[in-house]
């Protein structure tokens, strides 16, 4: 009978029967845990490291490995480059990159495909020099552009299998509890980046403002964090939220806004106790400036609105007309500052917000969601990823995954952007699949889509009227001309992913004239 490390006698089979092995002293498989307890002095443990440089060895990475990166940073992001660059510096090669989503400020990125330290990206949007080079064939390998909740669930599942996270954080103690609505760089709920932490072999945090521990209340926790490493500047405040939400002057915004809250007012979804999101675009601020005004009038208070949480959508909270705020990316200073201040207004990571396939996330549960479009075809498919060219400049984000969820789809778009049509016989890209859109919203006119005979049979009812979208698109052609299709070289530079993981659509290299 063999004696354990402290001298007591524990039968083999005991062992065997619990599948267990001997008690081999108390530091022995607690790695995290120093072993010189009667000399410790303050600070005890923590996780930080001089630099990216010894970060990245730390970690491990080597070359074909898997990479990600969030976009609460939005245009003031700092940690892309910073990170990518001490990568490359280092010869790390063929990496793919599973960013949240990348813009117009990881341009360098560029520069990381041509050296091949970057052969694969996985993004829901793509912006800019970086976009443009992708929609012109730089890369070997077709980008992977996936929904918000598409990536969860990719994600979690292990379809995308992250092997080192680096995550900027605006605050975080030395043991890993971060947040994202305290210090310089606050961008508010770091609900993209949650799903990282808890998912990747290794996770990194970055950071410009180290705090007391424990830093709560938090978001990331200290058990899904490796490493931290501080830096300069993880963001720019200015990039990052430049104020509150400004709200349009154009006119038509402002009637393609109104006229969406008067359709939502009377659909039938409009009822006390409803729920609602409404994105960041012009006609979307507008039309819940709007909404506010109906509840007022006819006394109805939202239960909880949903999403990319605005200054617009916190000003309602705070009157008592939003009951709860669930916030999975804040978008303004107004946004960012609630998250903190107010306890209805909640962080929620994005699988909670949109993954298909978990046991039942928020999107599932919304009365009503009003979403942009580049464009919109007379089977109501909707395109925000591509411009009229062809060329990538948007983002797939959350649009199918609150289109398919909602009760009632309202996509708002004016009839025509300078001498292009919106309303198209055929989109270019399809990102929301025209079954899940219910009301098309134009400054020329409403359309409802044939699947929902008793939404429009309720619009009528109110006297809003009623265009079919095949009339929108023909008065959009009358207007601009009919537009000469876009050329494409066979190669695929992007794929589009539906929500679930299977392809939607491609898009192809644009062909120079």
């Amino acid at each position: 009978m063999p004696d354990n490390s402290i001298g007591r006698e524990i039968p083999s089979e005991i062992l065997a029967q619990f599948s267990r092995n001997m008690f081999a002293g108390a530091y022995v498989n607690t790695p995290h845990v120093r072993q010189d307890k009667g000399n410790r002095t303050l600070p005890r443990l923590n996780k930080l490291v001089d630099n990216l440089e010894q970060v990245i060895v730390k970690t491990g990475l080597k070359d074909g490995m898997t990479i990600s990166f969030h976009h609460h940073f939005r245009d003031g992001d700092k940690v892309v480059n910073l990170v990518m660059e001490a990568i490359s510096q280092m010869g790390i090669k063929n990496l793919t990159v599973a960013a949240s989503s990348l813009s117009a400020v990881h341009s360098p990125m560029v520069k990381h495909i041509t050296d091949k330290t970057v052969s694969r990206i996985f993004t829901s949007g793509l912006r800019g020099e970086l976009a443009d080079a992708i929609s012109n064939g730089i890369m070997d390998n077709p980008v992977l552009i996936h929904s918000h909740g598409g990536r969860a669930r990719a994600i979690e599942s292990g379809q995308i299998q992250i092997d080192v996270a680096f995550l900027g954080v605006p605050s975080c103690d030395v043991y890993g509890n971060a947040n994202g609505y305290t210090g310089r760089s606050a961008c508010g709920s770091l609900g993209y980046a949650k799903v990282d932490a808890g998912h990747a072999r290794k996770t990194v945090l970055l950071t410009d403002n180290l705090v007391e521990y424990p830093n709560t209340p938090f978001s990331i926790h200290q058990d899904e964090v490796d490493y931290i490493v501080v830096v300069d500047e993880v963001g720019n405040p200015e990039g990052i939220g430049t104020g509150a939400t400004r709200l349009t002057k154009n006119p038509k915004d402002i009637l393609i806004g109104s006229l969406a809250a008067k359709v939502i007012a009377c659909s039938g979804y409009f009822e006390d106790g409803f729920s609602f999101q409404t994105g960041s675009g012009g006609a979307s601020l507008i039309a819940t400036n709007f909404i506010r005004d109906y509840m007022l009038a006819q006394n109805i208070k939202a239960a909880w609105a949903l999403g990319g949480i605005t200054g617009q959508m916190v000003a309602l909270h705070e009157e008592g007309l939003i009951k709860r705020l669930l916030d999975v990316q804040s978008f303004d200073r107004e946004a960012i500052r609630s998250i903190g201040e107010n306890r209805y207004h909640t962080e929620i990571d994005a699988s909670y917000y949109a993954n298909p396939l978990n046991k039942g996330c928020a999107v599932n549960k919304i009365n009503v969601v009003v979403l942009s479009a580049l464009e919109i075809d007379t089977d109501f498919n909707v395109n925000v990823l591509t411009g009229s060219d062809g060329v990538l400049r948007g983002a797939s984000g959350g649009h199918c995954d609150t289109a398919v969820g909602a009760g009632l789809t309202v996509v708002v778009a004016p009839l025509i952007r300078g001498r292009s049509a919106t309303v198209l016989e055929r989109v270019q890209t399809v990102i929301t699949p025209g079954a899940t859109v219910d009301v098309l919203v134009t400054d020329r006119g409403v359309a409802v889509n044939p699947r929902r005979p008793r939404v429009e049979e309720q619009l009528r009812k109110n006297r809003i009227p009623i265009i079919p979208i095949a009339e929108l698109q023909q008065k959009a052609e009358r207007m601009v001309g009919k537009p000469e299709p876009v050329q494409y070289e066979k190669k695929i530079v992007a794929v589009v992913e539906y929500r679930d993981g299977t392809i939607m659509d491609v898009v192809r290299q644009v062909r120079i004239q």
